[in-house]
């Protein structure tokens, strides 16, 4: 009897093998990436906390992970996109928690429209630079990875950008999540964060002018939906929020209690929100109910109230733009979708820069998964309420 439980549970170490990693582990996207692409893995916390950064994808962090190869895999990729190895037209969604881009998307300073196309989606295209090209790795370690890209962009008055774009993604230890949180970690909790320091610096002849155009740093963070995925966004004075991106979204998905927003993040429904700067705290997040995962983001904010406007229509106030957004993928028009996912945004301001002038946005995000006891912890310290009222009513 001993001898067939031990060819039992040999035969069963074996399939295991066989199989591989599980889909959703931070292992499979590993190997599934590994053979696509050149990665970097920054690592922390005796290997539990781990973030997975791929060059060729503009040093974007795909995933992350607070439990080792083994435990969840954070970040939304785009598995088929990604395995086709095809460049798409207009955009290559490839996914990824943390991911450079510029803007503004749109209005008469946009830089995804040429001069005199209307504002349509057949129009609209992502420029190469931030979207299909390389970032330079400069270096990297098992704390962090650097990168750089130089290239030019032409907005819709026909001003040509020189830009250079300076990256560090760095993985923070316990010490470091503690200090940027202001809080302890609790014992009955995974975690894992990992910020990202971002540079533009106008290495051309011309100042950049409100006048022709100015750019934003612009992160974005994909993520995996559930039904109940909640967004949660803090924000102060009179709220301001924006949901003219694609169009109006019912109480059931969106809803204000006292000072924070609530936003569905289940993938299901196309919509998107923004706060402007005279809101913005400097942190967002959410809650995957499902998987007891609480993420937070915070991001670099001074008070500068300039910040690019993204609508897609010729604009009476292109620089009273969001300072943070809210993304909930959902089918389109057509039946199809590119997700599903959600998606936490931050943006720098606008700035005027002389030659060799910079500006740069720092992105942190940080995932906390286990017991509700200790996410209520941290939750109380960031958003003043405990994890379970992160939901829509």
């Amino acid at each position: 009897m001993k001898r067939n439980l031990l060819l039992l549970l040999s035969l069963l170490a074996f399939l295991s093998c066989e199989e591989g990693p599980q889909k959703g582990s931070f292992a499979y996207d590993v190997d599934f990436l590994s053979t696509k692409k050149e990665t970097i893995v920054l690592q922390e916390n005796g290997g539990q906390s781990q973030v997975l950064v791929v060059p060729d994808y503009q040093g974007r962090v795909m995933t992350s992970t607070a439990n080792g190869e083994t435990g969840n895999s954070y970040g939304w990729l785009n598995y088929d996109l990604i395995s086709s190895g095809e460049i798409q037209p207009q955009i290559n969604a490839v996914g990824g928690e943390d991911r450079f881009w510029l803007g503004p998307e749109g209005g008469q300073y946009s830089i995804f429209f040429k001069a005199g196309d209307d504002f349509t989606f057949d129009n609209w295209q992502t420029p190469a630079a931030i979207d299909t090209e390389t970032f330079q790795t400069v270096g990297h370690s098992q704390k962090e990875a650097v990168f750089e890209k130089q290239f030019k962009l032409t907005n819709y008055q026909n001003f040509t950008f020189d830009v250079k774009v300076n990256r560090k993604v760095e993985i923070l230890d316990k010490a470091e999540v503690k200090s940027a949180l202001g809080s302890f970690i609790p014992a009955n909790l995974s975690y894992v964060g990992f910020a990202t320091t971002n540079t533009i610096t106008n290495v051309g002849e011309t100042p950049w002018a409100k006048e022709t155009g100015l750019l934003s740093i612009w992160i974005l963070g994909m993520f995996k939906p559930s039904p109940q995925t909640n967004i949660i966004i803090p924000f102060k004075n009179e709220l301001a929020l924006n949901t003219a991106y694609f169009g109006e979204i019912g109480e059931d998905r969106l809803q204000t209690k006292d000072d924070l927003v609530f936003f569905s993040g289940d993938g299901k429904y196309r919509s998107k929100i923004g706060l402007p700067a005279n809101n913005a705290t400097g942190v967002l997040g959410s809650y995957d109910a499902a998987q007891n995962v609480l993420t937070i983001v915070q991001y670099s904010f001074t008070g500068d109230a300039s910040y690019v406007n993204s609508l897609w229509e010729m604009q009476e106030a292109p620089y009273a733009g969001d300072a943070v957004n809210a993304y909930n993928d959902g089918p389109l028009d057509n039946g199809s979708q590119l997700g599903p996912f959600y998606e936490l945004e931050s943006s720098s301001p606008a700035k005027e820069l002389k030659p060799g002038e910079q500006v740069t946005h720092i992105h942190k995000t940080f995932h906390f998964e286990g017991a509700k006891e200790g996410l209520d912890a941290i939750c109380n310290q960031v958003f003043g309420i405990d994890i379970d009222q992160i939901k829509l009513d």
